[in-house]
């Protein structure tokens, strides 16, 4: 990181920036020992909060328990890029196969309503949550970004997205929100929200255990069994076992570390670092008053905002998986990483060259091998689980909450019947074929960036071999 101004107390990892603004939670106790109750999810993050909040909220005598092995909000939940958006994960023909387009179509309007029920939720619990809905902006800083931009806005006419949904920006009004060093072209939603992403958590947690909801922290489960023989399902821990009529599985990332689901979800390492706060002469270069997030068109791509004390926090991909399905050390990020996000900021917000970093870190992410988010129940078996978010969580993570909430109570709804619904895909490849493959996709993506920086005007051919390997 030679070269990169740093803050004298410049910290990489102890989880993320956003929990050294408030501090780490005190912890919950653990499991004492076996139990029982109605539903049991594993995995304290944002799906198991918001699925125990909607099942709580709908049947206040159902008997809920959550089993986390860090605290709630320890995994991504705590460390995204703060994306309350209505994006959604993985390919829209795909699911549309499923069920039909319209079915997809309904699906994209259930996330721009779920962008907002989130802020409502925060608003009636009384979280803080730093939230600013300023919309979305996506650059394109050359000729080829500039293509798959319009292709992108013309190809999302056909599945839902108004011109009240998304827009091209002229001129004017894309110097008027932020200015972006190099922006060709660009593009604007409303349907987004900045948060800061330990606080949603840390209140949500909170808003739970007050409806009596059972968490239990430095609880580690090691594996999941199905009901048989006319017994319950059930959460095997390293304190005991809790069994259930319903085990949820809401493990995201950490999908792998129980037992039978080394391959289920690749858990994708994701990076950020964030300055200092910037002084008033470096916004008047840069503006960004309306505090929308930021996006761009790279294949590497990058996503940023401005906080709420007046930081810039940029992330991106870095080194994008470990060997063998592990995951980080309480948030430690590579130098190298750091380095590469560093380049980004400056060559997009130049003024904010001479800005000290004070902060990195890094989580992971659930990839399912099709890359599409998914949710499902079984009765049978009485398992069920939700994620694959691949980095579109924020907002998914309410949706699948509610979803899970209708399916564990036996509700026909419009959100039981959406696409997403009972998908169910192939493994990963076993080790190495795993590590090669993602090693060789994003190699692929970086060698596409720098050929299209160099004055492609189309798509180079390095990502579409990178997409057609990855099975996007």
């Amino acid at each position: 990181m030679k070269g990169i101004p740093l803050t004298k107390d410049f910290a990489n990892g102890g989880v993320s920036f956003w929990y050294r603004q408030i501090g780490l939670p005190d912890r919950r106790p653990p499991l004492p020992g076996p139990r029982s109750y109605d539903v049991a999810i594993v995995g304290g993050g944002y799906t198991g909060l918001w699925t125990a909040y909607y099942l709580k909220k709908a049947e206040p005598g159902l008997r809920i328990a959550i089993l986390e092995k860090e605290f709630a909000g320890f995994g991504a939940s705590g460390r995204n890029g703060g994306w309350l958006s209505a994006e959604f994960a993985g390919s829209r023909k795909r699911y549309a196969k499923a069920r039909g387009r319209q079915a997809m179509i309904d699906l994209q309007h259930a996330m721009f309503d779920a962008v907002d029920e989130v802020i409502e939720v925060t608003r009636e619990e009384a979280i803080d949550a730093d939230i600013h809905k300023g919309g979305l902006v996506h650059v394109a800083t050359n000729p080829a970004q500039r293509r798959r931009l319009r292709a992108e806005l013309d190809d999302l006419r056909t599945w839902g997205y108004g011109e009240s949904d998304l827009r091209l920006m002229d001129r004017d009004e894309q110097r008027e929100r932020v200015q972006v060093a190099g922006t060709l072209e660009a593009t604007y939603s409303p349907h987004c929200a900045r948060i800061q992403p330990a606080k949603l958590a840390v209140g949500l947690a909170e808003a739970v255990a007050r409806l009596g909801v059972d968490i239990f922290e430095d609880t580690t489960v090691t594996k999941i069994v199905p009901r048989r023989d006319g017994s319950q399902a059930a959460a095997v821990t390293t304190r005991g076992a809790v069994t259930a009529d319903y085990v949820i599985r809401a493990t995201e990332g950490f999908t792998a570390s129980l037992a039978g689901q080394h391959r289920q979800w690749l858990p994708m390492n994701s990076s950020m670092i964030v300055t200092e706060p910037l002084p008033p002469e470096v916004w008047k270069h840069i503006g960004w008053q309306g505090n929308e997030l930021l996006g761009d068109e790279a294949h590497a791509y990058i996503y940023a905002q401005r906080t709420a004390d007046d930081r810039i926090a940029i992330g991106g991909r870095g080194v994008p998986y470990r060997y063998g399905s592990r995951t980080d050390l309480r948030g430690a990020t590579q130098p190298q990483t750091v380095a590469l996000l560093w380049r980004m900021l400056v060559k997009l917000f130049p003024a904010a060259a001479d800005a000290r970093i004070q902060h990195s870190w890094c989580g992971v992410l659930g990839v399912p091998r099709d890359w599409c988010s998914t949710v499902h129940l079984d009765h049978a078996s009485g398992l069920g689980w939700a994620g694959g978010y691949v980095g579109s969580g924020v907002t998914t993570t309410n949706l699948a909450g509610r979803t899970l909430r209708d399916l564990v109570l036996r509700q026909d709804t419009e959100l039981t019947s959406l696409p997403w619904v009972g998908r169910q895909v192939r493994q990963w490849e076993p080790e190495p074929l795993r590590w090669t493959g993602v090693q060789l996709i994003y190699a692929l993506f970086r060698a596409a960036d720098r050929q299209e920086n160099d004055h492609g005007t189309t798509t180079s051919p390095f990502a579409r071999v990178a997409n057609l390997i990855s099975g996007r």
